[in-house]
């Protein structure tokens, strides 16, 4: 996914997205350890997701403390 998609969206939103990013980044583990996996790079791709989507998240986060 896209930074400028990932700044488009709320925190609850953001949150939301890590959780499927997560959901989905666990079934391909398990789909590689069942040898059911064709495309390891997959693997790679959802994780740098997750730490881009977990990066966006904590930046708003903090915006958010630092406006009230």
């Amino acid at each position: 996914m896209k930074t400028a998609e990932l700044r488009q969206k709320d925190v609850a939103g953001l949150t939301t997205e890590v959780k499927e990013l997560q959901k989905a980044h666990f079934g391909l583990r398990m789909q590689k350890a069942t040898q059911q996996l064709n495309n390891t790079s997959t693997l790679r791709i959802t994780r740098r997701d997750i730490a881009r989507a977990k990066t966006i998240l904590a930046q708003k986060q903090v915006e958010s403390k630092a406006a009230k």
